[in-house]
């Protein structure tokens, strides 16, 4: 459902717009102006202080009335609504609690006849939101906190009406509180965006707004400035400040060759960046749509603790109902429908999960979803990609092949480099880092626009003939290179655990560069971890020749290994692992890991990895630490455990109150007292319990 039920403009111009809205219940007004704040397009969100109005400031070229409406619209009534009676304001504001004790210090110095009137209107708040209840034809707590006042009222005993009154105002207020700030800290990852943004453009630094910024432009970021854009330094030296998206204080030293993200902040320094993702494939704007993900989702575990609390009510009823029929007396009747256990249900569950995923953003770990994190707690089986999650990522030229006669491996190697250095993957930079360490940049071969071929190469003419280089597939396949009487070698340098990289020139292979790509340090504490955590199957899935794949998923610890695979083959395998009744997790870091990311159960992606697989998974990694994996595991894990200790501790503790109550060993006064104090209880606990438990030495 919706969260605004009806929007009427009241008046716009080509720039602006101010509507008027009814909504279908209360909501977060700090939550959702910042939420609409980081949508590209949007530059400024006022809410009317005394009126239900909305004032949205906007990029004309982006927006217009129309799909102003339709962002609106589009918003859930889940994401920012709290689950409180209908009449609750948008912050519960702590006036009411003060006139619920004021309403209760007054009664007695009222006249006799006065009394039941005043306190009807004292607690109208809490009677009006029952009633609304069970004019929809549900019984929920709201309708049974209600008909305990009513009937307090009723017994004339105005103490309890009054109590109950003040208690459920003031844990509403405290739940509220609780579960803003949760929103408030997953918020708090989303950055402002830079309006303006200086490029380098024909020599000269030219401001634009940061929506005109495209790919392929050179932008300036310079001191005190926040990085608008994802891309790679081309020149220039400055220390970044990361912590919005590692949380780390400490500046990073970037320079050439460097990544910088959106979102950052150029402490000192300048530098001009090659963008190379903008708008909404920026992190800064994939941080925020995570984030909006984060506010909606509700995981498996919450939607049945909301079902569970439904199915309680009718319990809460007959018991009351039970014991009226034994006793006669009102009093318990009151006392036992002052014992709900709807509220601590709903609301602890999805608290604990947002304080959660706040918790892993700040370890440098964004979630997708409750729904990601709760699966990844129930996975038993984890698949690897080797090449950039099990292997540092950082390629090094090992050696060159001249197949030509006319050309030394040397140039072979300046050829390349010369093509390369216009793109930053991590086997192009290589290749530009051995031909620099040899002198051979400055004596670069003119050549072509470099166009780029995803996931096979690069496309270039030197001297109006054609140079590709990239994969096997990408020249033997699509380019029709010969690759006869070279397949020994390369076999062998594959057998050799080598990375070859391959040159075509003119229509004919010209020489082979061999990469290297170590193991991380890391990769054998990861495995032993996950077998220490109980997990119990890992796979390594690689496109290396099988020899050589076995004696690195021997010396990980790994229980199945799959070589020699195509990219389509590796969403087979997990789509294998789930039919066998697996829940699987897939870690990867390429363009072609994106379909077995999507596939599997969680997919997780490296920090290094392709923008594709960074969108495609469901979690994130920002830095790049793959141990972060047992890290955000073992979250998954406390967080699910302390979602069912709080279940079953509403449950327990509510029973024995109800119980109690039933027997006539607690009046409807202490009745309140022990439901509330147990609900905030509770409550704090789910939010304040998140935390990443330590490995064991």
């Amino acid at each position: 459902m919706g969260l605004f039920t009806a929007l009427r403009i009241v008046h716009q111009t080509r720039f602006r717009i101010r509507l008027r809205y009814q909504t279908s219940g209360a909501f977060n007004v700090s939550s959702l102006k910042r939420l609409l704040e980081v949508k590209p397009g949007i530059q400024r969100v006022e809410f009317g202080v005394h009126n239900p109005t909305i004032r949205i400031c906007f990029a004309p070229d982006e927006y217009h009335a129309d799909t102003v409406l339709a962002l609106l619209f589009s918003i859930q009534e889940e994401t920012f609504t709290a689950l409180t009676p209908s009449n609750a304001v948008a912050q519960l504001p702590v006036h009411s609690i003060a006139k619920g004790v004021a309403a209760w210090v007054a009664t007695p110095l009222l006249p006799l006849a006065l009394r039941p009137w005043f306190t009807f209107f004292a607690c109208w708040a809490v009677i009006c939101a029952g009633a609304k209840q069970l004019l929809r034809r549900r019984v929920t707590s709201e309708s049974m906190e209600a008909a305990a006042v009513l009937i307090s009222i009723g017994r004339r005993d105005f103490t309890a009406a009054h109590v109950t009154n003040l208690l459920i105002s003031l844990a509403e207020y405290i739940e509220h509180r609780i579960e803003r700030q949760s929103d408030e800290l997953l918020l708090s990852l989303v950055q402002p965006e830079a309006e303006k943004v200086w490029i380098r453009k024909d020599g000269v630094d030219i401001q634009v707004p940061a929506e005109n910024v495209l790919r392929g432009m050179v932008v300036v970021a310079q001191a005190g400035e926040t990085v608008a854009i994802d891309g790679r330094v081309l020149e220039g030296e400055a220390l970044i400040n990361e912590v919005s998206l590692t949380g780390e204080a400490v500046p990073v030293a970037k320079g050439r060759g460097d990544r910088v993200l959106s979102g950052t902040l150029v402490e000192e320094g300048r530098l001009h960046v090659y963008a190379e993702q903008v708008g909404r494939d920026r992190v800064a704007y994939r941080i925020a749509q995570y984030v909006e993900s984060s506010l909606q989702s509700k995981s498996n575990t919450h939607l049945e603790a909301i079902r569970m609390a439904d199915r309680l009510v009718p319990f809460s009823i007959g018991l009351a109902s039970t014991g009226y029929l034994l006793s006669r007396d009102l009093s318990k009747v009151a006392a036992v429908l002052q014992a709900d256990y709807s509220c601590a249900l709903k609301l602890a569950t999805p608290v604990a999960f947002k304080a959660a995923l706040y918790k892993a953003g700040t370890h440098h770990i964004l979630v997708k979803s409750a729904s990601a994190l709760e699966k990844l707690a129930q996975a038993d089986v984890f698949i690897f990609d080797k090449t950039g999650t099990l292997t540092s990522g950082d390629m090094e030229v090992y050696c060159s092949f001249s197949l030509d006669p006319a050309w030394t491996s040397d140039e072979i190697l300046r050829l390349a480099a010369s093509i390369e250095e216009h793109y930053f993957h991590p086997i192009a930079q290589a290749v530009v880092k051995a031909a620099q360490s040899n002198g051979a940049i400055p004596h670069h071969f003119h050549h072509s626009e470099v166009e780029f071929i995803v996931a096979h190469g690069v496309m270039a003419y030197v001297d109006g003939k054609k140079v590709v280089i990239g994969s096997r597939h990408f020249l033997e396949d699509d380019e029709q290179i010969c690759f006869a009487g070279h397949t020994a070698m390369i076999d062998e340098a594959r057998q050799n655990g080598l990375t070859p990289l391959y040159i075509g020139y003119d229509g004919r292979l010209l020489g082979i560069i061999c990469l290297k790509d170590e193991l991380r340090p890391q990769s054998k504490t990861l495995l032993t971890r996950l077998k220490q955590m109980g997990v119990r199957k890992t796979i390594m899935l690689t496109g290396d020749r099988r020899e050589k794949a076995e004696e690195i998923a021997a010396t990980l610890g790994f229980d199945e290994c799959y070589a020699e695979l195509h990219p389509n083959e590796k969403a087979a395998i997990v789509e294998k692992q789930k039919q066998n009744g697996e829940h699987c997790v897939f870690i990867g870091d390429g363009i072609n890991d994106a379909p077995a990311l999507s596939l599997a159960d969680v997919g997780i992606a490296m920090q290094r990895g392709a923008d594709i697989a960074r969108i495609s998974a469901d979690i994130a990694l920002l830095s790049d630490d793959v141990l972060l994996i047992t890290d955000v595991l073992a979250l998954a894990r406390q967080t699910l455990t302390r979602v069912k200790n709080n279940y079953h501790l509403t449950i327990g503790l509510n029973s024995i109150i109800m119980l109690l109550a039933v027997m006539g060993r607690l009046s409807p006064v202490a009745t309140a007292v022990l439901h509330n104090g147990t609900t905030v209880g509770i409550l704090l606990n789910a939010a304040l319990g998140a935390r990443i438990p330590q490995p064991k030495a």
